[in-house]
C-alpha cells in the first residue's frame, strides 16, 4: 500500500513541476506574440536601376500571419503605391506587390524581438509607359515592439527584389494586432 502511495505522490509532484516548468517558460517568452495577427506597413522603397538611377517611393500595405510557434511564423502581405517618384521627368511607380513569408523570430524576455524573413514576392512596377511584372526571392530582418497585449509596432528592412538591371529594398514602418 505504501509504495502505490509513494507512486501516486510522485506521479502528481512530477506532472505539477512539469506543468509549472511549461508555464514559467511561456512566461518567461514575453515577446512572443502567439496566434493570428493581422498588421498595417508604410515603406519607403528605394527602386534602382543597375546603380545609374535611383527613385524613391513610397508603399502602404497590409499583412496577415499565423504564428505556427514561438519562433516561425507564416504571413501573406500585399501592398500598392501611394507615393511616385521621378528620374529625369520620367514617372517611377510600384504599382503593387504581393508575396508568402515565413519570419523566424528571436523570442526573449524584453519586448523587443528581432526577426529575420524569407519568402517570395511578386512585384509590378512601370517607368513611364513601360509597365512589368516578376517574382523574387525576398529576405529581410526587422524588430518588433510590443506596446500592449495584443498590439505591437516593426521597423524592417526588405530586399524584395533583385535581378541584373533593377534592385528594390524597403525600409518599413507598422503597426500589428494580435487576436
Amino acid at each position: 500500500m505504501n509504495i502505490k502511495k509513494n507512486v501516486f505522490i510522485a506521479t502528481v509532484a512530477t506532472a505539477g513541476i512539469a506543468f509549472a516548468g511549461t508555464a514559467a517558460a511561456q512566461d518567461m517568452y514575453k515577446s512572443g506574440m502567439g496566434g493570428l495577427y493581422a498588421g498595417l506597413n508604410y515603406t519607403f522603397m528605394d527602386v534602382d536601376f543597375d546603380g545609374i538611377a535611383s527613385a524613391d517611393v513610397g508603399t502602404l500595405s497590409g499583412k496577415v500571419g499565423v504564428m505556427a510557434n514561438e519562433f516561425l511564423g507564416i504571413e501573406a502581405r500585399a501592398g500598392f503605391g501611394v507615393d511616385d517618384d521621378r528620374i529625369a521627368g520620367t514617372k517611377v511607380e510600384l504599382d503593387s506587390f504581393f508575396g508568402g513569408y515565413a519570419t523566424i523570430n528571436m523570442v526573449n524576455e524584453s519586448p523587443v524581438t528581432p526577426y529575420a524573413v524569407l519568402g517570395f514576392t511578386r512585384v509590378e512596377a512601370s517607368l513611364g509607359s513601360v509597365s512589368d511584372d516578376d517574382s523574387d526571392l525576398s529576405y529581410g530582418a526587422g524588430l518588433n515592439f510590443k506596446f500592449a497585449q495584443n498590439l505591437s509596432g516593426n521597423v524592417e528592412y526588405m530586399r524584395y527584389y533583385d535581378d541584373s538591371d533593377i534592385t528594390i529594398d524597403g525600409i518599413g514602418l507598422g503597426v500589428q494586432v494580435n487576436f
